[in-house]
């Protein structure tokens, strides 16, 4: 039962310069316009209504107990979305989160923009960047409200009524975990830089830097994300894989092409979509996650469509045109039977349209074969067959020239298996001698049917796995 105690009102029992600052702060909210989404998602607006009950003339103990607790709880889970702690206090880093990964007018222009800006030839429009820089010092007397002062603030009105609840609640402090994403170090940075700024107004620029380098939205978000054909939308893959460069072994040359083409389509230069093809296991699709993770920090990013997906194509594009990261489309393990059409989305897109294809996306495919559209001896002609045999054949192949570069993923011989075993049995620091490895390796692939790299990443799993038993 609530005793009369508990629900009697108090007046001005919170510190007189915490209301202040509160008061202030909430102020100054109202007057968000473009960084309005900042402060609209579930856990801003439960802080908001703790620093509304908190400075109203009147402050009811039961609702500031029950709109702290709440406040809590959203700033955990958010703390969990997120996956990446940048700040020890979960509001602040909340806030930071929420500006630095926001989508609004601002961020777009820049977005448009992009690459100019970086150079320095153009700005976006000076009356949006004025505005921009007035909401960014509203969002900083947000900011300035810290767990331990909001805390304060929430004791001195509850527990004298309610003694019970004096010891009830920690500060929001440490409430997230360390990110193992890629991106979190890029993110990780600014967000640092946001919170030891004395004037926000004054990050105006480093903002902008930031956004026509990596986007904003959930393209900033995510290293790699993923077409949703059925919601027809990019979804963010929140742990991709990490796999770096060095964990591919024996295919220095390949990565070696991969890597210029890319580096020419980071620079802006023309640069190729590609097709790796090769049997089962020879590193195709490792590479590309690798090249993507290792050029991340210069605004690189991955999106995965998959098969059944490619008649989206169109509509991928769409949304990615006009944004500031530069994507690379990935379709792994592609081929298409005889009776199969969607590969002609995939050639027209590679070949260009009466609409302009964006420059801030490249195609890169991983097959087992080459002709990616299966062909029958039939196809070349017979008495008999289509008068017209020849453009039936020649249809099937036009797909693979449309891509600019080929590369071949071949199967290693014994000896570069065994090469890449030992390799990777150094990289991991794994206590074995050369010659052990070897006649290890080898007895191993006898075991199993296909030499090729991914067999040689299994059998050093498992000397890992039983060095460490």
């Amino acid at each position: 039962m609530v005793t009369h105690e508990e629900n009697v009102t108090t007046s001005f029992m919170v510190n007189a310069r915490i209301a202040g600052l509160m008061q202030e702060a909430l102020y100054s909210a109202q007057g968000l316009a473009v960084l309005r989404n900042v402060v609209d998602d579930e856990a801003s607006q439960a802080v908001l209504k703790l620093f509304r009950l908190l400075t109203s003339a009147e402050q009811v103990p039961m609702q500031v107990a029950a709109a702290y607790s709440d406040a809590l709880r959203v700033l955990a889970d958010s703390a969990n979305k997120y996956a990446d702690a940048a700040l020890p206090d979960a509001w602040q880093c909340h806030l930071v989160k929420r500006l630095v990964r926001d989508e609004n007018a601002w961020t777009r222009q820049v977005e448009l923009l992009g690459s100019r800006m970086r150079a320095g030839q153009v700005s976006v429009s000076p009356t949006l960047h004025r505005q921009a820089v007035r909401e960014l010092r509203a969002l900083q007397r947000l900011f300035a409200l810290s767990a331990e002062l909001i805390w304060e603030a929430v004791q001195s009105v509850v527990s004298d009524v309610m003694p019970v609840l004096s010891d009830a609640w920690e500060p929001w402090l440490h409430l997230g975990i360390i990110s193992e994403s890629s991106a979190g170090g890029v993110h990780t940075e600014l967000m640092g830089q946001v919170a030891q700024c004395q004037d926000w107004g004054d990050l105006a620029d480093a903002l902008e830097q930031h956004w026509a380098r990596h986007g904003s939205g959930v393209q900033s978000e995510n290293v790699t994300l993923r077409w949703r054909g059925d919601i027809q939308a990019l979804e963010g893959i929140i742990y991709p894989d990490p796999i770096r460069l060095d964990n591919i072994v024996g295919y220095e040359r390949e990565l070696g092409k991969l890597r210029a083409n890319l580096e020419r389509f980071l620079a802006g230069l023309p640069a190729h979509d590609a097709l790796l093809y090769g049997p089962p296991g020879t590193g195709k699709s490792s590479s590309v996650k690798a090249l993507v993770n290792t050029y991340v920090d210069q605004g690189l990013r991955l999106v995965e469509v998959s098969k059944n997906d490619i008649g989206d194509l169109p509509r991928i594009v769409a949304q990615l045109r006009a944004r500031a990261p530069r994507y690379v489309l990935f379709i792994d393990d592609l081929s298409f039977e005889d009776y199969e059409t969607g590969y002609k989305v995939l050639k027209t897109l590679l070949e260009g349209t009466a609409e302009a294809r964006p420059r801030n996306v490249l195609i890169y495919v991983t097959s087992n074969r080459l002709n990616l559209v299966r062909e029958f001896h039939a196809d070349r002609g017979k008495p008999g067959d289509e008068v017209n045999w020849r453009d039936t054949m020649d249809e099937k192949q036009s797909l693979v020239h449309r891509f600019g570069l080929r590369v071949t993923f071949s199967a290693p011989n014994q000896e570069q298996y065994v090469q890449i075993a030992q390799r990777l049995a150094v990289q991991r620091g794994l206590a074995f001698s050369e010659e052990d490895v070897r006649e290890r390796a080898l007895q191993w692939e006898r075991q199993r049917v296909g030499r090729s790299g991914r067999l040689a990443r299994q059998f050093v799993d498992d000397l890992e796995a039983e060095a460490g038993s």
